[in-house]
Order: structure tokens, then sequence, then C-alpha cells
């Protein structure tokens, strides 16, 4: 039997990636993994109980999760939620507070993209990711699958790459969270709050003032990177007492690039999620 694998950061087409939640536990029972957590963006709409059930038909456990956006200094900084009470209706007021911001954030996109004769409207935006699969959590991924079906751009990677990531002419940050405010919920809601991918924190007192946050943990094994360059993270987990976790970053198709389980956890580090 293979040794205990768990991937726990990646993400269905409940946000933005292109797999269905139920399709995620195959490929993860394909790919030999025995620990799941689906970390969509600002949801956790992918735990249904026919994902449960699937989870369990295919002896795959699942450990409920969520990744947050949040702001600090401007700039953008994902918080990853671990074991939070998925019926807890505190924490899912704060969902759909982050799902109206959204909504809003959108919406400048939209301006910048007609600003630069480029138009989408909100009335097309909604349409088109309605014939998607899936429940959807709108954002910057339709808008740019979207740019394409309407010959503005040949691929969803150059949408981003020239109008729609961070610094590009279109994109816009919207109004965020802090991350002491996702901290507070996802404890508040009986979870673990854990730093998502500081390898691209790159201003060092943003860095510096985040450590200094009641995380529980760090993602250090993230998507393919060396090991050197995970290391330092680990050392800082192990300094600090935090748990050291790490996923692939799975997005299907719009990350073709990463499989998932490609980056994991060993089962003694996935048991600390279910410890009270």
């Amino acid at each position: 039997m293979n040794a205990f694998r768990a991937d726990l950061h990646c993400h269905s087409d409940c946000s933005d990636g292109s797999d269905s939640p139920l399709t995620l536990i195959h490929l993860a029972s394909k790919a030999g993994l025995q620990g799941l957590s689906i970390t969509d963006h600002d949801t956790m709409e992918a735990y249904t109980p026919e994902l449960f059930q699937g989870a369990l038909s295919r002896e795959i456990t699942l450990l409920p999760g969520v990744e947050l956006s949040t702001e600090y200094s401007d700039v953008s900084v994902h918080i990853l939620g671990y074991a939070v009470d998925i019926a807890s209706t505190t924490f899912n007021a704060f969902l759909t507070e982050i799902q109206k911001r959204r909504v809003s954030r959108n919406r400048e996109i939209l301006a910048n993209l007609a600003r630069k004769n480029l138009p989408v409207t909100e009335d097309e935006l909604t349409h088109f990711a309605s014939r998607l699969e899936g429940k959807k959590t709108i954002g910057r991924p339709h808008i740019a699958a979207l740019m394409v079906q309407k010959g503005y751009v040949r691929t969803w990677q150059e949408a981003f790459e020239v109008y729609l990531k961070q610094g590009a002419c279109c994109y816009a940050p919207g109004k965020k969270f802090t991350p002491h405010d996702a901290i507070r919920q996802i404890h508040a809601a009986g979870g673990k709050a854990v730093l998502a991918h500081p390898h691209f924190l790159r201003r060092g007192f943003v860095l510096r003032d985040l450590l200094a946050l009641p995380f529980d943990g760090i993602e250090c094994y993230y998507a393919k990177l060396p090991k050197q360059q995970e290391r330092p993270w680990v050392e800082l987990a192990e300094k600090k007492g935090w748990i050291a976790t790490g996923g692939s970053d799975y997005h299907g198709a719009f990350k073709p690039h990463l499989s998932l389980g490609c980056s994991w956890v060993n089962e003694e580090t996935f048991a600390k999620f279910f410890l009270l």
C-alpha cells in the first residue's frame, strides 16, 4: 500500500478551477491520495453531502477548506482555513459579504475593460457563467474565458497577463478584508488558519507583520517549487510551532502544468487538523 499523502490546496469549478468537486475526488483517487482539501476561493459550496459520500466511497478523507482573499498594505494575502465548521452561520455570513465585494470588484474590472474598448457587460458575464457546469463564484477566470469567446484575446492566459493579473491595466483590487479579519473568522468557526504560499510575498515588512499574527500554520510545500525554496519555511514553522502544510494549488485546465498531488503532506501533518 502506498504511503499516506494528502493534497491540502486545490480548486474546483465552484471558484476558479476547471473540474467539479466530484471530479477532484476521482482524480485524487487516481493519483493515489488518501486525503484532500478543496480550498476554493471565498466559498465552501463544494462541500455537499454528495462530495462526502463520493470521498467515502473512494476511501479519501476530506478536510473542509477554503482560501480567503485578503489584503494588507496594498498586498494581496491569501489565508487558508481548514477544519472550519461548514454549517457555521457567522462564517457563511462572512463568506457572503466577501462574495458581495467580489461582485463590486468584477464591476470595476468590466469598467476598466470598457475603457480599453473591450466591452463585457455584467449580464453577459452572468449568463456565460451560468452555462458552465457547477456552482460558480464569478471572478477573473470567467471574465478571461468570456474575453476569449468574444475574440478579444487568444487564450485565457493572455487575458490574465495583459489585462487581469495584479498590476495589469484592467486589474482592480476591490475592497478586501484584512488577514486578521480572516484569521478571527476562521478561529470563531472552529478552524485553523494557515498563511498560503508565503514564497511569493516580496515586501519584507509585510511578511514580518504577517508572521506576527496568530496563524496555526504556514504553507511550506507548494506546487512544484524546488526543495531549497521550501526548506526555510519548514524551519520557520518548526521554530514557531506551526503546522507545515502543503498542496498543489491545482486548478485543472487553468493551470495545466500543476497536477493534483504534485505537492502534499503526510498523515502526521494531516491528522493535526482534526485535533481540537
